[in-house]
This record gives structure tokens, sequence and C-alpha cells, in this order.
């Protein structure tokens, strides 16, 4: 990511990213002489004597490859100077290197140790009221309900812990990184902010401690014959998407908040005292794979306390990931990393970023939203959701269209679709999908329309997501759409009036897990069952960069301060923060203990006392989807027992899976692991949560170990839910505790009773429990592999 006598010494494991495998010498005429990235693995420790540096020996390796077919598109070419982008060191070892696919052959093929060569990927972002919602008190903290003077130190020590965010960058000016009554920066922080074209270390503070940008992988493609647009190079947001994450994870409080009135009132961040680092990563073609991990390899010698990433790609196994593989690294620094799930939801299998050190979040609703009304002619009703907030339509119906238009695709409101003649002056129907909701609303503006109203199709579900729309929109869903469309092509002259009702709080119910947030099982590891936790992730309230207007789009003139977005990159920061203050108040936890935590007090009941339900079809959610349930900060404040791994356990986790030593050795770079340890099963690491895969076995067997935070003296009781189908066997059914910090363990036997389970799922779980706290273990079942 040597010496011609030496050269065997040069090379250890060269890992490029997952986007294509070259296989013996098989390269395409096209893509000879091309230059793209490549992240080369290197055995660090084998660095010969005769240089100074490894970023030396690096450079020296480059030297010795042919010249490529064609040096148009070489680093030099770019402004880059070497092919040599970024010397790795703390979350990888090896180097990035601007390479033509006959540079990266030969590299390969220089030395026996080689383990090959895979191109960089780009990956994608996964794009108020949430303290309220979440039980983060009003002075800014979690509060302790143990703490007799009613006082919570979290506040405090949430000063010396940072939070590293890897996104599109900052916008330094917004009232969310504002400074005012905190102290001095920790000794501990060793990062700083860096000058850009738009940028000046000066605009940082004492709450926005870093700021930096990385930009050569994403040079490397924009700089290439197929991408010419580019944007300033500097920590400074263009897109808005970095502000809304970091200002989520760790704003200011700031009063009078809203965007354009809607949502008003006191926005800040989960940990309002955390410190905010910036990383610069993604830019308008895409987050690409040399810089993510060049920021993750920074902020661990930054020292931050938590890296939060709204951002991933497609499963990966865990050494050709360059996320798990940088995580893996900051976890054994003792910095918790906080990945979003992904936004491919409903689709069964879709979670992303799955390795058992990320903390895996997926997304659900608050009690907030934003109705909207659709009257038409017949004078049937129908709600939805919007964001407008311009110039009304008045009281009075006006026409409805609803045309697939000359190109046949008008019903979907592509850009020139539309005929102007039939849609001026009326509202326009648009059907869901292909193009952005946004851009819909300004292509029927464009074509003269007044309004529109936005219906979802089969694959969108009943879910509906709030808008800042350009003109008067509403949002509906499938089967409200369905009757919109009925009414619309039954009758010569439909008419249509919209409305818009604001900000509604204690909406029942809620949370309802979102239908784009990305489900399980995981296709990496099925034995580990992600996602993790859920999280407030839809109609989220957060800071906004002002270089650009609420729907992102270049002909929004509107400017505003604070953004209304949804996402798993919305509920993402949410646990980075949670994450931040269980940091503060329990200095001394592993990021294994926190995330344990975080997950075994999540609950699975809504405001109604309901199980969790989802979005998509609106039947009751599952541990595929929502994990271990939704985040509870205060109960995770006090877990009561947290399920605690170390490095050792990961590299035995990895030992178990058909890896050989060189990918596990690019994993946890270390040059002594033999797998001497391993697990029987990936599912016997000593995870919070359980996935049981029969197969062909009938019978499972796992060990835990849970570790005693709370009442040094404590009792827990056994029990156990789940489908009649198994039979789940626990041993002991009651641990009891002498003494804070001790280890007890218990054996868990799971029995498959029956047969032709095949391609079926079933739920279940394991609490224990000492009548004041309930530590939780979903449990998922599955008799066949996807």
């Amino acid at each position: 990511m040597a010496s011609s006598t030496s050269i065997a010494h040069l090379f250890s494991v060269i890992i490029l990213l997952p986007v294509i495998v070259l296989r013996g010498s098989s390269i395409s005429a096209a893509e000879t002489g091309r230059k793209k990235t490549y992240i080369v693995h290197m055995n660090h420790h084998e660095k010969p004597s005769s240089y100074a540096t490894h970023h030396d020996w690096y450079a020296a390796t480059l030297q010795f490859l042919p010249a490529a077919a064609t040096e148009s598109a070489d680093g030099a070419g770019l402004g880059l100077g070497s092919p040599l982008l970024y010397t790795y060191t703390e979350a990888y070892h090896g180097f990035a290197a601007s390479l033509s696919p006959e540079q990266a052959e030969s590299l390969r093929r220089r030395s026996d140790s080689v383990l090959g060569v895979y191109e960089e990927p780009v990956y994608s972002l996964h794009t108020t009221r949430t303290p309220e919602f979440l039980g983060i008190s009003s002075d800014l903290g979690l509060w302790d309900p143990h703490n007799a003077q009613g006082q919570n130190p979290a506040p405090q020590a949430a000063a010396d812990v940072i939070i590293g965010v890897l996104d599109t960058g900052v916008w330094p000016e917004s009232r969310s990184f504002d400074d005012s009554g905190m102290g001095a920066v920790p000794d501990t922080w060793r990062g700083e902010c860096v000058a850009g074209s738009d940028f000046s270390p000066e605009l940082c503070n004492r709450k926005l401690i870093g700021a930096r940008y990385y930009s050569k992988g994403y040079r490397m493609v924009t700089g290439g014959s197929f991408l010419r647009k580019s944007e300033p190079e500097s920590p400074r947001d263009q897109h808005g998407h970095g502000t809304h994450t970091a200002s989520t994870a760790a704003g200011s409080q700031v009063a009078n908040a809203s965007l354009l009135g809607y949502a008003s009132g006191t926005a800040r961040g989960m940990a309002t005292h955390a410190r905010v680092a910036s990383y610069k990563v993604c830019w308008s073609t895409g987050c690409f794979g040399s810089d993510i991990l060049a920021a993750m390899d920074q902020a661990i010698a930054d020292k931050v306390d938590v890296l939060s990433m709204s951002l991933g790609s497609g499963s990966a196994q865990y050494h050709r990931d360059m996320i798990a593989v940088g995580a893996f690294a900051a976890m054994e620094r003792g910095i918790l990393v906080s990945c979003s799930a992904g936004n491919s939801g409903p689709s069964r299998a879709s979670v992303a970023n799955v390795a058992p050190w990320i903390m895996t979040v997926g997304a659900g609703t608050l009690d907030r939203d934003f109705p909207a009304y659709v009257a038409l002619g017949d004078e049937s009703q129908f709600t939805g959701v919007s964001l407008y907030s311009g110039p009304g339509m008045g009281s009075k119906l006006v026409g409805l269209v609803y045309s697939t238009g000359a190109t046949g695709r008008g019903n979907l409101c592509l850009p020139r679709s539309l005929d102007a003649s039939l849609v001026r002056g009326k509202v326009v129907l648009c059907d869901r999908g292909i193009n952005g909701r946004v851009e819909k609303g300004a292509v029927v503006r464009d074509a003269g329309g007044i309004g529109m109203i936005l219906a979802n199709l089969a694959a969108n579900g009943e879910e509906v997501v709030a808008d800042s729309h350009l003109l008067p929109t509403v949002a509906v869903g499938w089967k409200m759409g369905d009757a919109i469309r009925k009414y619309a092509t039954s009758l010569p002259n439909p008419t249509a009036m919209l409305s818009f009702g604001g900000t509604v709080l204690n909406i029942r119910p809620s949370p309802v897990v979102a239908a784009f947030s990305s489900r399980g099982p995981n296709m990496v590891t099925p034995q580990i069952l992600k996602p993790d936790v859920i999280g407030p992730g839809v109609n989220i309230l957060a800071g906004w960069s002002e270089a650009l207007g609420p729907t992102g789009l270049e002909k929004d003139a509107r400017k505003t301060q604070f953004n209304i977005m949804s996402g798993t990159s919305m509920s993402c920061p949410h646990i980075s923060g949670v994450a931040a203050l269980l940091k503060a108040d329990h200095p001394s936890w592993s990021p294994s203990a926190i995330k344990s935590a975080l997950m075994t007090t999540a609950y699975t009941l809504d405001n109604t006392q309901s199980p969790l339900r989802d979005a998509a079809d609106g039947t009751f959610s599952t541990p595929w989807a929502h994990g271990s349930g939704h985040v509870d900060p205060q109960r995770a404040l006090f877990p009561g027992l947290v399920y605690d791994i170390s490095s050792d356990d990961y590299i035995a986790f990895l030992c178990s899976l058909d890896y050989t030593l060189e990918h596990i050795k690019a994993i946890a770079k270390r040059p002594d692991v033999n797998c001497s340890r391993r697990l029987s099963d990936p599912g016997d690491l000593n995870y919070p949560s359980f996935s049981i895969l029969f197969r062909d076995n009938k019978v499972v067997k796992y060990t835990r170990e849970v570790t005693n935070v709370g009442p040094a003296v404590s009792t827990y009781e056994l029990a156990v839910t789940g489908p009649p189908m198994v039979e789940v066997t626990v041993k002991p059914k009651k641990l009891v505790f002498t003494k804070a910090g001790e280890k007890l363990r218990y054996r868990v036997t799971f029995a498959s009773k029956g047969t032709n389970r095949r391609n079926r799922s079933d739920f279940g779980s394991i609490v224990w429990s000492d009548g004041q706290n309930q530590v939780r273990s979903p449990i998922a079942y599955a008799w066949t592999q996807l």
C-alpha cells in the first residue's frame, strides 16, 4: 500500500484490492498500459538493512519494474511525482502505487511470497431529536441511574475522547463545531489540521481538532481518460455528508436549528463534549481504497479513540477488505471502529462491513415525522411525507398527470422525458426508481409542473423518505401509489391538491427498521450475526455544508446550515458518539467490551411494546435486520456483563477460517502467527450474539465467557426463547459472581430436531438476568448456507 542482489527480500505479500484478480499473465489488450492504483502488502519485518526506512525500500522496489506501455497516466503525469502514492505503517504494512497491469503482474511474479494482485476498490457513502429519543440527557451526557448524586462524569470525561470521521470532509464554520467552553486539546492528540486550496488550519479549534484530506487515489481516477471532473483538494466538505456525520457523532449544542423550518429545536451530537477529527477520503467520484487506508493509518497514529466510517462496498474476505484490515489494527490500539451496514435492504444477505471486530450499524426510524397530504378529485385522501418548505399550492385542485410520455419513461420522470405541454401547471405523478428522488422534482419543475407525487413501486415497499424538494412534493408508499395511479389513469381529467403538515412528534410505532437498511445473513462468515445493532437513521437533522443546497443538486440555490438525511450513514455516527460516551465513562474497557455493552442492552420492543417491525413490509423484524436490537445508551452504561474479545481471540477466529497463514498475517500484521490456537468453529468466537448454521450437523456447541462489570456479588439466572424445532441446553443455568472483573463461562448446545429444514431460518435469544440487568444475546438459526 533493494538491491539487485536481494530481490527475494523485496517482497512478501501483495494484496491489491478486490475489483479484478490477475491470474497468471492474462491481461486484456484494453487494459495494457493503463495505470491504476494497487495496494501492495509487504513483509514489514524483512526490510533489508541497506534501506533507512520502509518508504525507501518501497520506492526502490518500484524502480525495478519494467516501464509501462504508456506513461501518460502515471503518477508524474498527474503531478504525483512518484508512482509510490502512500506508505502505510499503522493500519497496514505496505504501500499504494500507480501501476499498469503489466507492472502489477511483474511485481507479483518477481517473488515467491506474493499472494496475488487485486485492483483498488471504490467504496460508496451509505447515505435535533435523536439525543432525547436515545435517552441522552439535557446535560449533554448519559444519565447514570446508579449515581445517588444524580451527576454523571461522562460529559467532562468525554472532552478527552476523540472521534475520527472518515467521510467527505468538514465545513469548519458550522456552528456544530463551536468550541465555546471547551478546555485544552488532550495531550494524547498527535494530529493536525492541514491547509488546502480553500481551507486554512486556523479554522480548526478545540472542538474540531483535526482536518486532513487524502486524494491520491482520487486523482489517479480523475486524471485518467474517462473521468475529468475534479474538485478542490482540501479538508473542506463540498458534499455535506461529512459535516452531517461528524456533527451527528459529536456536534456542539446549537439552538434554533432546523432545515428551512422543519425539525426546529436544539441540535446536538451524541457526544457533545468529544473532539472531532475529520479525514476526507470521499470525493465526487467515490471513496478510494488507497485513500481510505491512508486515512485509517494516520488516524491510528493521531491517537483517535473512535473511528466512524459511513461507507462501504460489497462483502469481501477479510484479508481483501481494506476497511476490515485497517479496523483490525485500530482495534489492537484500543480504537472502536463503527461502520454503516449499507443501504441495500431489504435484500437478503446485503450487509457490508461484517468483520467481527467492527461495530456494524443498521438504521431505524425516530418518533418524529414530516407528514404531507394528497387530496384527489374523488375526495379520497392519502398521507405521505415531505420536507418541502416553499410556497404552497393553495386550496384548489389542479390537474394530475401520469404518463409514460413520448420516451415511454415519463412515469419515472427521467430527464427530458416529460412533455411540457401536458404537465405545465399540473401535479405530476412520478414512479420512484432509476434517478434520484429530488432530481425527479427538478425534472417536473423544469417541464412546467407545479407539484409532484412521488409514488413507491413494489420494490420500495411502504417506506417513504422525506426530502427537501424544489417544488411541492408528497412521497407515498406502494399501496397508496397504486391507488393514486389507478385514479390518474381511469378518469379523463383527474385532479389533485398537495398540502403539508410540518413536524410531528411522538410517532407510534417507533422505532421501525428502515427498509433500506442492509440485511443478514453474513456472507463472509455466516456464524457471525450481522448487523450488530440499529440506530436512528431516517430523517436525521445535523450540520450541513454551505457549498451546496439541501438537495445536493447544482440547480438548488438554497443555503442551509442544517439538513435532514436518511441512511445507515446517519445511524453509524449515532453509535460512534454513544461509544465515545461509554469510552469516557469506562476508559479501561476494550473496543469489544464497549461493543458488547451496546449489543446486549439493545431493545427489541417499540414504543407500543410490540416487537420491532420492518418498514419493508410491516411484518415483525428479525435479527438479520436489526441485529441485537435498537441501541439503548442508558442501559449500555451499566450492562452488568460483557463479552470481551482479545486480539489473540480474533486471530484464533481467523485461523478457523479457510485462510492461509499469509492471509492471516496480512490482517494481524504479526510475523509469528502460527495458528497453534484456533477455534473449532468460527461461531465459537466470544461474540455477544449467536448465528447457528446447522447445514449437515444436527448439533452445534459453543462456549461463551462473560466478565462481571456490575456489582461485585451478583447472580444471573437464565432464560431461553426460540423455535420448537431447536433444543437449547445451557450449562450452567446460573452464573454466580463474587467479585468485580470475574470471568465465568457457559456452554450452549443447539440441537436441531426433525428434518426437511432446508431454506428455513428462525430466531431466538439467550438472556442472563440478575433482576436489574438483562444481558440479551439474539440467536439466528439457518439450516442451509446461501
